[in-house]
């Protein structure tokens, strides 16, 4: 009998009365997972079923999760090269197919090889990210002129705007409109401007809804043309202390290795760089 096993299931609370507590151990580390899987229990998260899987020792030790939405990209988290090859084995024998992986690097490089080698599929390593943890808070001295606000209604077609940019600025699909809003991994977060004092909304960053004392920063934008003035970190300082103040044990984001601006900007902020993750891509 294997000492431990894959279990998948498409029934959500049933998966989270067994991998909760595991999840819940390391909320930045788990930080995808726990936000993507919470959205899973609300009613507006659509009908078509994700695939939940958890790594249970016999003596019911939970020792990693997986979930596959219908986009077909699997996410994972932290496993050995032994488990990883596991879990491609299970996968490609029950048919299941998959679009691509996001994961911690050596866990995504470790699965990917072993679905290449289950499936033939080519991969292609399309992005890697840095997380970072807020360690302590350091706020911009001096902050740049105007004031943190928070998004109301009536500034939907403005947060609406500054998301299509920024998306059209780092090649995420779908770009976000007002008639596919509601769907986009956007709609549900809690947008702040940094709004200059002639009105100018100079730069937004939006948190996720707090899961299990977490709350990811993303994303954060500022225009082009209003860029180098310290609006970017004045928002960010402004989200990140908010979510403390609500009661958030962990403040997370993901940067872009290949930005150095922004990655210094947030080591300045006190944020601490966690670990680093890779996506591929699989035809």
């Amino acid at each position: 009998m294997r000492s431990e096993e894959w279990h998948l299931t498409e029934d959500v609370e049933a998966f989270l009365d067994r991998a909760g507590d595991f999840l819940r151990s390391r909320p930045a580390l788990h930080n995808t997972p726990l936000t993507t899987i919470e959205k899973l229990r609300k009613p507006e998260s659509g009908t078509e079923p994700t695939l939940l899987g958890r790594l249970e020792t016999a003596d019911g030790e939970v020792r990693a999760i997986l979930y596959r939405p219908p986009t077909g990209r699997l996410g994972l988290t932290p496993v050995t090269p032994e488990q990883a090859e596991a879990l491609a084995a299970q996968l490609a024998g029950l048919g299941i197919t998959l679009t691509g992986i996001t994961a911690e690097h050596t866990t995504a490089d470790a699965f990917t090889a072993a679905w290449q080698r289950h499936t033939g599929a080519t991969a292609t390593l399309y992005q890697r990210w840095h997380l970072y943890r807020l360690g302590e808070l350091a706020p911009p001295e001096p902050f740049p002129a105007g004031r943190g606000r928070r998004a109301g209604e009536q500034d939907l077609d403005q947060v609406i705007r500054m998301c299509a940019e920024f998306c059209e600025n780092v090649g995420e699909t779908p770009v976000p409109n007002t008639e596919n809003w509601t769907g986009t991994r956007f709609a549900d977060r809690n947008f702040t401007f940094w709004e200059t004092p002639d009105g100018t909304l100079a730069s937004v960053a939006a948190a996720t809804t707090m899961v299990a004392g977490l709350v990811r920063v993303d994303p954060v934008y500022t225009p082009a043309d209003l860029r180098g003035r310290g609006y970017a970190a004045a928002v960010t300082a402004e989200v990140s202390a908010a979510a403390l103040a609500e009661g958030a044990t962990d403040v997370v984001l993901y940067t872009d290795p290949a930005n150095p601006t922004s990655n210094a900007l947030y080591q300045r902020l006190g944020y601490v760089r966690l670990t680093d993750l890779h996506g591929y891509n699989f035809t």
